[in-house]
């Protein structure tokens, strides 16, 4: 008692302020529950393992930690199941889990000695006790962040249902017998709630569902909402509202007046549809879902290092599945795992390493890698006799919430509980280590995915121009019409035509999909392709020039994003729901580029009145679109050009949002836009000429993003942006990249379900040690047939040449 009256100074009472990590060990994975419990320091309120508070009492001085453990409790095995309340698992008042119960022990220990005091104890110091307290009663850190998984976003009141106009057009909306008015569907009917017009919804990915006409409503006219007939019920707000203009579901809670207004009585109608979250679910349960996580085969569990999985946190399926590939490459194995200790890692971390990227990568690499959290859990069943609690065959994974907190700390999106694109958080991720290994770029392990494109632009006066730049992916569109069983696809859609004249739906099993070779969605990266707009500094005009592309070099790992999301007309995304054929091995030792080739001629050098900062002009085809909806033409043009043109959709949803402006009336400037100076500022900062930065930021409304993207590869900009290219190529890194032979071995596959990269599932299937392996969150086993064919994602690893 007196060692640790000696050492009140090294304690705190936290304040409500401060963070509390009481959960999980702030370098491992350790919690209460591991072997050797959890210390909390009472100084600085951080957790750490058995194996790490050693290292933390080294580091800071601190010497008193109040430890926490945890062990399984004796529970009989014929206790009564609580009745839930909640429709929800794992939450107060939801489904009982069959949770395992724990008994916890509380000591203060007393570093370097180890020297151990009970809790609670009224010998202990007042300050101790409270200390103790408030750090059991407040809400651990971890916590804060953990949200129940798989539930929707709330719906939000819209202001186009507060605002509604409704027509005086004497419509009356019948209780039964709903058809659409321009075809004879009699399903995923959509009212429109200023016209009364009944009309069908979207067409989904697989052809079923809708015509699309409900929205092409919308774009015709600009009646903004529709509520699905079907879901309306005596309880409105279960009713599905849709705003086209937000695209999204909301809530209208007028939505008893306006439905009055067309003669509906919803007191009296009954619910004979889904609603579109509920539609969502059901097509995840398809055969993609089945396929990619080979349910309904026996899988064989896989156990120790490299085999352990990660728990979903609510959504973070993107997450994982991308993080199970990256630390199955040697770059970052060796950069974070072999080459880097735990201690090594926390010895080097600021004083709170939770936030700190580089100690957290160690973490999970270390969480990942090591196999010391890859075992089979226990039964929760074995409720009577705990010490010989029989292995089942799983694991429990460990939760990657540090490393989450820290990664998406500086980005809007993944830093919520939303479902995202594992492409952009790859590319986000990529980002985020090449900036923490900025200092030290001998040591960046996301230089081992890093490779310089270049594109060729042959102009019709015979001289080129050359740009570069660097990527992390391939991004590779599908060329539909290679695919090699057209005749089997010519006799599907013929009988699938005929079965939709009878109303006969086609099962899953009959579909025939495209399928499409890897090596032609290559090809078509390489082909020549059409510029249209091309501005010649020779030919001083706009012209169609011809562009081909190739790699300056071969990466460690190449990354193959196949283009699956697309747009249709209407601006409807659509996923493709497309088979590639992908061999085990791959060669694009042709798809090298081979640079200025002798008798070549560059194209000048643009001229003074050349580089003069272009004034960005209305696009007239979006402008004409938006008059046709009955928008003023005026408004149009500034909406247009407030969007760089970027298209309807964004121009109409820029209208909406100005039409109050005090100088929505005021003529266009003639002069030249001006450009705020920050802007231009942070491109400098990026390495690139100030009056390049102007002229980009010009041609591009301001955005820095689409400037930077403009400077790179300028041939991408809409035909108003008066595109010039010069004859010397993009000033890109000089530091060398990694290059080799073009001969890759496919060593991991990232797929997703789903009908949109902001839903569905991720799942990883990776080649290790010679056999392909599935890690489905936390489930880890031998993939007995991986989904070589429905990857979003493809990972190649360069052979040795």
């Amino acid at each position: 008692m007196e060692l640790l009256r000696a050492n009140l100074s090294r304690v705190r009472i936290p304040e409500p302020t401060n963070r509390i990590y009481k959960h999980e060990c702030c370098i491992s994975f350790d919690t209460p529950k591991s072997e050797g419990g959890l210390y909390i320091d009472m100084n600085t309120f951080l957790a750490f393992g058995k194996d790490c508070v050693g290292w933390n009492f080294e580091k800071t001085g601190n010497p008193v930690y109040l430890h926490i453990r945890q062990t399984r409790k004796l529970v009989c095995e014929d206790r009564p199941l609580k009745k839930p309340t909640l429709l929800a698992i794992g939450v107060d008042g939801g489904f009982d889990n069959n949770e395992t119960e724990y008994e916890e022990t509380k000591n203060i220990v007393i570093l370097p000695d180890y020297v151990t005091l009970p809790f609670p104890s009224v010998e202990l110091p007042e300050k101790v006790r409270l200390a103790v307290d408030a750090i059991l009663m407040a809400e651990g850190a971890e916590r804060k962040e953990q949200v129940a998984s798989w539930t929707a976003d709330k719906k939000h009141i819209s202001e186009y249902t507060l605002n509604l106009q409704q027509l005086d057009n004497g419509v009356i909306i019948p209780p039964f017998g709903w058809k659409c008015a321009k075809c004879d569907k009699t399903e995923n009917l959509w009212l429109n709630l200023t016209d009364g017009m009944i009309l069908c919804g979207r067409r989904n990915w697989d052809g079923s569902g809708g015509n699309n006409h409900a929205i092409e409503h919308f774009k015709e006219t600009g009646y903004p909402v529709a509520v699905k007939l079907g879901t309306i019920t005596a309880d409105l707000d279960a009713a599905d509202v849709f705003s086209y203009p937000e695209d999204e579901s909301v809530l209208d809670p007028l939505l008893a007046q306006h439905l009055a207004y067309f003669g509906i009585d919803f007191s009296s109608l009954q619910k004979t549809e889904m609603t579109t979250a509920e539609r969502e679910l059901d097509q995840n349960t398809n055969f993609d879902w089945n396929r990619i996580q080979e349910s309904g085969q026996d899988m064989e569990p896989l156990f120790g290092s490299g085999y352990t999985g990660l728990v979903n946190l609510g959504n973070s399926c993107y997450l994982a599945a991308t993080m199970q590939v990256v630390f199955s490459t040697r770059s970052f194995c060796s950069r974070y795992y072999m080459t880097q200790s735990l201690k090594k890692a926390f010895e080097a971390a600021p004083a709170d390493p939770t936030v700190d990227l580089n100690t957290q990568l160690a973490k999970l690499a270390h969480g990942l890698l090591s196999g010391k959290y890859s075992v089979p859990a226990p039964e929760k069943e074995d409720t009577t006799n705990v010490a010989n609690a029989t292995p089942i065959a799983k694991q429990e994974g460990i939760p990657p919430r540090m490393f989450k907190g820290v990664i998406a700390a500086s980005h809007p999106e993944f830093s919520t509980m939303r479902q995202q694109d594992a492409l952009e958080f790859f590319l986000h991720f990529i980002d985020q280590v090449e900036r923490v290994s900025a200092s030290k770029p001998e040591f960046d392990p996301s230089r081992s995915f890093k490779f310089g494109i270049e594109e060729r632009l042959l102009c019709p006066s015979g001289k080129v121009a050359y740009n570069r730049r660097h990527d992390y992916i391939l991004s590779l569109s599908i060329p539909l019409h290679l695919a090699i069983n057209k005749d089997e696809l010519e006799a599907f859609n013929k009988s699938k035509a005929e079965r939709d004249t009878q109303g006969k739906e086609v099962s899953t099993d009959e579909i025939v999909r495209p399928r499409v070779r890897l090596v032609d969605c290559l090809r078509s990266f390489v082909a020549e392709e059409e510029v249209h707009d091309f501005y010649s500094n020779e030919l001083k005009a706009k012209v169609t020039a011809t562009k081909t592309a190739g790699l300056i070099s071969f990466p460690d790992y190449l990354v193959l994003h196949m283009r699956k999301f697309v747009m249709e007309a209407g601006w409807v995304p659509k996923k493709l729901d497309v088979y590639i054929d992908v061999p085990d091995t791959i060669d694009i030792s042709d798809m090298r580029s081979k640079g200025i080739q002798p008798g070549e001629e560059l194209l000048p050098e643009p001229a003074a009145e050349d580089m003069a900062e272009p004034k960005l002009v209305a696009d007239d085809d979006i402008v004409s679109q938006l008059v046709s909806m009955g928008f003023n033409n005026l408004h149009c043009e500034k909406a247009a050009i407030n969007t760089s043109n970027a298209g309807v959709e964004e121009a109409m949803n820029w209208l909406l949002s100005h039409m109050d402006d005090a100088d929505i009336d005021a003529p266009i400037s003639q002069e030249a836009q001006s450009v705020d100076q920050s802007k231009v500022d942070t491109l400098v900062s990026f390495g690139f000429q100030e009056d390049v930065a102007r002229k980009a930021l010009k041609a591009s409304g301001g955005d820095i993003e689409k400037a930077t993207d403009w400077i790179f590869n300028p041939t991408n900009v809409s035909s108003s942006s008066n595109m010039d290219v010069s004859s010397s190529s993009t000033s890109i890194a000089d530091s060398p990249l990694p290059d080799g032979g073009g001969v890759y071995r496919l060593m991991g596959i990232v797929s997703h379900i789903g009908t949109s990269t902001q839903c569905g599932h991720y799942v990883a299937h990776i080649n290790k040690d010679g056999r392909w392996v599935i890690f489905n969150d936390e489930k880890v086993g031998v993939s007995k047939n991986p989904p070589k064919d429905m990857g979003y994602l493809y990972v190649f690893e360069r052979l040795n040449s």
